[in-house]
Order: structure tokens, then sequence, then C-alpha cells
């Protein structure tokens, strides 16, 4: 995925334009998303959230395609989660097969399964924030939040309650997915980054 460098300032962006507008807007490059009408450029990432992100494709991609259970998309590929809330570029998504429906030409209409979200440094509060409450309330069953800089992992998960609770890491710092069964990740792997031959030894595919 490349840098993402904006070279439009905020200011000249669209802050009145329908979501169907903001599907077909033929503006800049620059990775953005939609919220409120207004077309929001997102933060500057560095080379380590880079790193971590395409690690995480190649290893969520990895197990989704030798088990076919469904496909993962990347920024800037757009989410919306429900008619009411804004559109997202998670850094990664998983749409499993039962929900293959809500895949567009343009974006995926509805929540995602599981969502992964790298922080970058700008990022930090909309992560946290408000993206955390859209994606709960959207009804995205996991969500997983990578901290390179504090080198930190928060694995949560909605509950019966639609409400989202973090699950624990094991006592080796594995985070399994509830959504993907035996999809799991050693969070001192984000950092290290082994190969994917590796991981798939480990996972023991």
């Amino acid at each position: 995925m490349a840098e993402n460098v904006l070279t439009t300032p905020a200011e000249a962006l669209p802050k009145d334009i329908s979501y169907e507008q903001f599907l077909n807007w033929e503006g800049p490059s620059e990775h953005v998303e939609w919220v409120a009408g207004t077309v929001i450029p997102m933060s500057p990432v560095t080379a380590e959230h880079q790193l971590v992100a395409l690690f995480v494709i190649r290893t969520l991609s990895e197990f989704v395609e030798r088990k076919r259970l469904g496909k993962v998309f990347h920024e800037p590929f757009q989410m919306k989660t429900g008619p009411e809330l804004p559109s997202r570029a998670p850094d990664v998504l998983f749409l499993s097969n039962e929900n293959l429906g809500r895949q567009k030409r343009l974006h995926v209409e509805g929540p995602a399964d599981l969502v992964v979200e790298v922080i970058s440094p700008g990022s930090r509060g909309v992560d946290r924030g408000a993206k955390f409450y859209e994606y709960e309330e959207g009804g995205v069953h996991e969500y997983w939040l990578i901290d390179p800089e504090r080198k930190q992992v928060e694995l949560y998960q909605l509950g019966a309650d639609r409400i989202y609770c973090q699950a624990a890491a094991d006592s080796g710092g594995i985070y399994r997915s509830n959504i993907l069964q035996g999809f799991w990740l050693r969070a001192n792997w984000l950092w290290e980054r082994p190969t994917l031959t590796e991981v798939v030894e480990a996972w023991k595919l």
C-alpha cells in the first residue's frame, strides 16, 4: 500500500457531498473517508504502519484463501456499516462467504465480519474513539487494534448485547479470532514479522 501523502489541502475537499457522489468522486487519489457529507483526509502513516498492515493482509489472506472462507480487502476500499454511519476505509477487513452479498463495486455495504486498524500517530483518537463506536454500532463482530509505536494489540469481540468486550491474549501472547476459527496471531509476530511459511507451519495448516 502506498504511503498516504496528501496532495490537496483539507479545506479544499468537498464538505457537502452525498455518499453516492463520494463513491464516484473524481477528486485527488489520496486516501479519504466520508463523514457526515464531508470528505475527510486520513492521517499520514509511518513505514512501520505499512509493514505491520502488510503482514496482517498477507497472513489473514493466506488463512482465508486456504480455507475458502471469504474475501480480504484493504484500505482504501470503503466500508459503510449503516445508513446513518460514516464510510471508513479500514486498514484490513474480512468478509465471510455468508456476507459476500455486502460487497459492492466500490465499497462494502454493511459491516465486515472482522476489521483491523493499525494505529498511526495521527489516528489514535479516531481509531480508539469514533471508529470504535461506529464499528460497534454497525455490527462489526471483531475489531483488532494494533499500535506499532507502543507495540500493543487489542482485540474486541461483539457480545450478544452488541457491545464490544475485550479479549485477552493467552499466556503465550496469542490472540485468537472467534469469527475465524483457527486463526490466531502472536503479538510479537507483528513486530518481528516471521515469513509466511513460518506462520503457516505454526498454524499447522
